[in-house]
């Protein structure tokens, strides 16, 4: 089981409004140089474009943490593919990947929020045939044989024509397909025969189980290699020593954020009983203490069999000392625990 956190790059407050986005980025190189010290597995940075999120530009970032790092792996959770080209990825996550020695990874998919479609120019009608377009054309790009050259043409692109995509790290990039719950997208990463990442941001865990099962049951009739049948989830976490401080300190910045949002998006915001019952044993917000939270990760485990695990822990701006200290407590009594009760059961 792997273990890990996952950032867009949360901006501090400060007295006269959000602080710098500046700080934000340097701030999330620091938690995951710490993720790395502390022996957790994995890291990810979520593309978004806006002033309270800032990491619009995820591989720089993981380049740079690459060179920094010495064993955790590195991706996007999510690259925001509908709304960029292909090829800059490819090229950018492959350069990140060589600096980091292969650690690198590719968490693709459409994204939760569509401030990058104005931004870029991208009609919102075309929400699914771009996507569908680009990933194929990301694959088929990471599938070249060394020095192959490229011809490929499309709806969305210019076309390429015999050209040599560069550079090549020494194996292929690993790339995962995201969804939010989509049944039609777990049909789709087991046809592409890649492995899943599930962002389960509100309600039961337990109704992805039929997704899940519905992943594996497509990645047999498609025939997928047994190795590459993994599944990740993805969720809002927080960690503190003390299970109700945890909570208490998780619901004022989630519900901070979610309070927000929903006057960007137009959902009413959650209320504390929401929250609680979401923090239980079946929800989606693992908010507790160290033993609470390895507790439900390994019953979840139990559950669907993912091998990833990570969290979204910095959410309305949350002090950076307690993400810090909550990256923390997951490498350091988190995950030796999980780890050992999923070994035992083996």
């Amino acid at each position: 089981m792997e273990l890990g956190v996952y950032s867009f790059g949360d901006v501090q407050r400060s007295q006269t409004g959000l602080g710098p986005t500046s700080q934000a980025i340097t701030n999330l190189l620091e938690a995951i140089q710490l993720a790395d010290k502390v022996g957790l597995d994995f890291f990810g940075v979520g593309e978004h474009h806006t002033a309270y999120f800032p990491a619009s530009s995820p591989a720089t970032i993981l380049a740079a943490a690459a060179a920094t790092t010495t064993h955790i792996t590195l991706s996007s959770a999510v690259s925001v593919l509908s709304t960029d080209d292909p090829v800059r990825v490819y090229q950018q996550f492959a350069t990140a990947n060589i600096i980091s020695g292969g650690r690198v990874e590719i968490v693709a998919g459409r994204g939760s929020s569509t401030e990058s479609f104005p931004l870029f120019g991208y009609d919102l009608r075309d929400y699914d045939a771009l996507y569908a377009e680009k990933l194929a054309l990301l694959l088929q790009i990471n599938d070249l044989g060394p020095n192959e050259p490229l011809t490929w043409e499309g709806q969305f692109r210019a076309p390429l024509q015999n050209i040599a995509i560069v550079p090549q790290p020494d194996s292929p990039l690993t790339i995962w397909l995201a969804t939010g719950g989509n049944p039609e997208s777990s049909i789709r990463a087991a046809a592409l025969g890649l492995p899943i990442a599930y962002a389960i941001i509100g309600g039961h865990m337990s109704r992805f189980a039929p997704l899940v099962d519905l992943y594996r049951r497509a990645a047999e009739q498609y025939e997928m290699k047994p190795s590459d049948v993994k599944i990740a989830i993805a969720s809002p976490g927080y960690i503190a020593e003390d299970a109700k401080d945890a909570k208490d300190t998780f619901w004022k910045h989630w519900g901070w954020t979610m309070a927000t949002l929903g006057k960007v998006r137009g959902f009413a915001a959650p209320s504390r009983a929401h929250y609680d019952a979401e923090s239980q044993q079946d929800g989606a917000l693992f908010a507790g203490s160290p033993d609470e939270i390895a507790d439900r990760i390994i019953a979840l485990h139990a559950s669907i069999g993912h091998s990833r695990h990570f969290f979204q822990m910095d959410v309305g701006q949350l002090p950076h000392d307690k993400f810090l200290r909550s990256i923390e407590l997951l490498g350091t009594e988190v995950a030796p625990r999980v780890r050992a009760a999923i070994k035992d059961k083996k």
